[in-house]
This record gives structure tokens, C-alpha cells and sequence, in this order.
């Protein structure tokens, strides 16, 4: 997964809160939508035309329609040229690799439009659609913006092998990566530039699977996701490959689930960014997220406890009992900790793991003195006690054990993070994963696709 910053970009930087985008004529289109297409040189420009007299008869801002070229080997990039040069807000550019997700990549990184949006060359979505989908992200509501075919009151004319397949996907979705969007294929997405920005470096995937890929981020980062029911037409003349493309998105899938799973995206850097979340408010005397600790430290608790048992009598069939005791408790303090890093104060990513384990061990090490410390000052104090009274003493001590343990990991191990707890009205700090996507051999038809920065 991509967890670089590429060069030339700074390490942090502010993402504003969400804003409605001002009416205006001056400055750049608001919105540009990209059409990726390969080898559609009998489609292209009666889609392009249609999509441009839309646009100029309902959108009520400026706006731009991009041609993405991936590496078309007929007459695709002499229509799109033509096109540029005819039709008032259309541009061409031609990429020498194929790639949906690279054309993707390559416009989204270099356009000046707040509002970036893409849909397939055969228009199957219904035009209406589109304004609602962008509306949101216009007016500050949301980050990105999907049309589904998949909703109840959406309508979809498309044979039974289509609909297996996009159902079945979806389903997968849901089951591994716990994905919430009803519909990652639909070919009729949006996102808000400044989201773009910090989300592309982390896709890895050039092809179909990108816009699921930037979803599931997106997703789990907490960004606010809208959908859109769309009235979606399939094209009978579709040059998709179903196996292929399913393949592929399956790896993607695995790939995507497996970074997720080991905590290999800084996807903490786009949490709640835009300080708009009513969350992120404090109530006086009252510590944000308390409860919800509470609940995953005691969860903890006993999933360790029976794992400590369970490595006890594994360890005591070939060992003494100090030293199945030792090893047992090791290994479930070891699990303990990196169980409430990840579940109960939600660290993620392996930066300070092991200074967090060391840590770790610290804290169980302060509560076997005090249980050990009540038991000797039992001992010193009645001489010989009853065993009710040591397991009294014990009871107490433990109890007090975990108290303090929780307190130190709450305090000391896993404090909570100043820069997400206070309120924010105009935006908040977070680091800058630059903008990726170059593609050193785009160009457009005659000018450069110089971006913003």
C-alpha cells in the first residue's frame, strides 16, 4: 500500500473544514468530470456531447469534462481532440498505459476543480442523477459521493449474469472488509478535491478496483460517504472483461483486507479531518470515549484471562508450575496489550508497538507488586491467615490491579490525543500525504496539465 510522501510535498498541512463552495463565475470550473475511456472512438463524442448540453441546461456552476485516454489504439484520441477543440469546457489527455484508475490518478491529482467526478463513456447512469450526487460535496455535507444501482428505490435494466456478479461483489465487500456503501462498481462517483488529495497516495490499484479501493479508505477513515440512487441502463456493448475484472478485484480485496488487518495504513492522518464533527466537541469533566474503553478494556480482560488458562495447562504438562506461570503470563500480557492498543484505544499503525509492549509489561509489573505486596503484608500482619482470607485479600488487590492498569493505559501507554479531542471550527492539523499520480508521459492536446499543489 502506498504510505509514502512523495517529494516535494510538506509532511503536514490544513485541511479546511467542509464549506459550502461559493456561486461565481470567475476562477476555475467547479466541477470536472472525467470520462476514462480506451478504444471508444464510435461512442465518444455523441456521450461527450450529450453529457456537455446536460451540463450547460442544469448545472447552475462552471464546470470542465475531461477525456482520459488509456492507451487507445484507434481513433479514440483524434475524437477527443476534436472535441477539445470544439466544444467549449471539454479537454483530451492521452496516457500511453491502460488503467481506469491511472486516468483516474493522473486527472484528479492535476485538476483545479473543488468538486472531482468521473463517470463511464456509455453514460448507462442517468444524467439526472448527477447533480444530486455532486450537490452534497458542493455544499460541505459530505467527502465523497457514489450512485448505486443497488438501493430499492434505484432502477436498473441489466441482464441476470450482471447483477450476480455486482451482487455478489458487494456481499464480499461487506463480509471481509466491513464495507458499508451499497455498491463499489457503479461507474458514477465524486470527491471533493482536498479528500482526493489526501487519499490518493494510499491507493495502490490502476485499474478497476481503484474506486473500491479509495472507498473502503475513505470508509475507514471516517469521511462522510453519500449514495445516490441512480436509474442505470446496462450497455449491451460493454468491452469489460466480468472474469477478469472480478479476478482482479478479488486480489485487490485481499490485499486491501491484509493492510487493514496488520495496521499498515496511516489512516489515522485523515480521521475526522475537517473538524466539523460534533464529536469532536468536550463536555467538561466528562473524558471523550470513556465508556466505550471501558467496555473494550473489560472485554479484553476476559479473553486474556482465558488465554493466560489456556497457556497455563499447555505449558504445565512440560514444565513446573513457576514456569508455566511465567510463560503464560508473558505471552497473555504480550496479547493483552497489543489487544487494547488496537480494540480498546484504537492505535493503529506500527509505530511506538514495541514501546508500547515494554509499557506494557511495566504496568503488569506494578500489578503483580501489589498483589504480591498484599499477600506478604497479610503474612507479616495475621502470621498464618485462613485461605478465605487470602483469597479476600487477593479479590481487593486484583481489583485494584485492574483499576490501575486501565488508568495507566488510558493515561501513560494510550493517552488520548490532544489534536482529536478539541473542537476545531476552521479546520485541523493533520499530515499532508501530498498528491501522487504522476504520469510523466500525460499531455493534452497542445497545454500542459499543470495542478494545483
Amino acid at each position: 500500500m502506498r504510505t509514502d510522501t512523495p517529494a516535494g510535498t510538506t509532511a503536514t498541512g490544513t485541511l479546511p473544514a467542509r464549506e459550502h463552495l461559493p456561486v461565481g463565475t470567475a476562477g476555475p470550473p467547479v466541477l470536472d468530470v472525467v470520462i476514462p475511456v480506451f478504444n471508444e472512438e464510435k461512442d465518444l463524442e455523441p456521450c461527450v456531447r450529450r453529457l456537455h448540453d446536460h451540463l450547460a441546461a442544469t448545472f447552475p456552476y462552471g464546470f470542465r469534462i475531461t477525456v482520459a485516454d488509456n492507451a487507445s489504439t484507434d481513433r479514440t484520441p483524434r475524437v477527443a481532440a476534436a472535441l477539445a477543440a470544439s466544444v467549449p469546457q471539454v479537454r483530451a489527455l492521452r496516457l500511453e498505459q491502460k488503467g481506469r484508475g491511472r486516468a483516474l490518478r493522473a486527472v484528479w491529482a492535476a485538476s483545479d476543480a473543488p468538486v472531482l467526478a468521473y463517470m463511464d463513456v456509455d453514460l448507462s447512469t442517468d444524467l439526472n442523477a448527477l447533480l444530486p450526487l455532486v450537490a452534497p460535496l458542493i455544499s460541505g455535507h459530505s467527502d465523497l459521493a457514489v450512485g448505486s444501482r443497488l438501493t430499492r428505490s434505484s432502477r436498473v435494466v441489466r441482464g441476470a449474469k450482471r447483477e450476480f456478479v455486482s451482487r455478489t461483489y458487494n456481499l464480499i465487500l461487506r463480509g471481509s472488509l466491513a464495507a458499508r456503501f451499497s455498491d463499489a462498481q457503479c461507474g458514477f462517483k465524486a470527491i471533493r478535491r482536498e479528500v482526493a488529495e489526501r487519499l490518493l497516495p494510499m491507493v495502490e490499484d490502476t485499474g478497476w478496483f481503484f474506486d473500491t479501493e479509495l472507498l473502503v479508505l475513505a470508509e475507514r477513515a471516517g469521511l462522510r460517504i453519500h449514495e445516490v440512487p441512480v436509474d442505470w441502463v446496462d450497455d449491451p456493448d460493454s468491452t469489460v472483461r466480468i472474469v477478469r475484472t472480478a479476478v482482479d478485484d478479488l486480489k485487490g480485496v485481499l490485499r486491501v483486507g491484509r493492510a487493514l488487518a496488520v495496521g499498515a495504513l496511516p489512516l489515522d492522518r485523515l480521521a475526522r479531518p475537517f473538524g466539523d464533527d460534533p464529536r469532536d466537541g468536550r463536555i467538561g469533566g466528562v473524558p471523550g470515549g470513556l465508556a466505550r474503553q471501558l467496555v473494550g478494556f473489560c472485554a479484553v480482560g476476559v479473553l486474556s484471562t482465558l488465554c493466560y488458562l489456556l497457556l497455563y495447562s499447555v505449558f504445565r504438562a512440560g514444565a513446573g508450575p513457576q514456569t508455566a506461570n511465567a510463560a503464560a503470563l508473558l505471552l497473555s500480557a504480550i496479547g493483552n496489550t497489543a489487544a487494547n492498543r488496537r480494540l480498546t484505544f484504537g492505535v493503529r499503525g506500527r509505530e511506538r508497538a514495541v514501546r508500547h509492549q515494554a509499557q506494557g509489561l511495566l504496568v503488569l509489573g506494578i500489578g503483580l507488586a501489589l498483589t504480591s505486596g498484599s499477600l506478604a503484608a497479610l503474612d507479616a500482619a495475621a502470621g498464618s491467615p485462613s485461605h478465605g482470607t487470602e483469597l479476600a485479600v487477593l479479590v481487593v488487590a486484583n481489583l485494584a490491579a485492574t483499576v490501575l492498569r486501565f488508568l495507566l493505559f488510558r493515561a501513560w501507554v494510550f493517552p488520548v490525543r490532544r489534536s482529536l479531542t478539541r473542537p476545531r471550527p476552521t479546520g485541523m492539523t493533520v499530515p499532508d500525504a501530498g498528491t501522487d499520480g504522476t504520469v510523466p508521459e500525460a499531455r493534452t492536446n497542445g497545454t500542459t496539465t499543470g495542478g494545483r499543489r
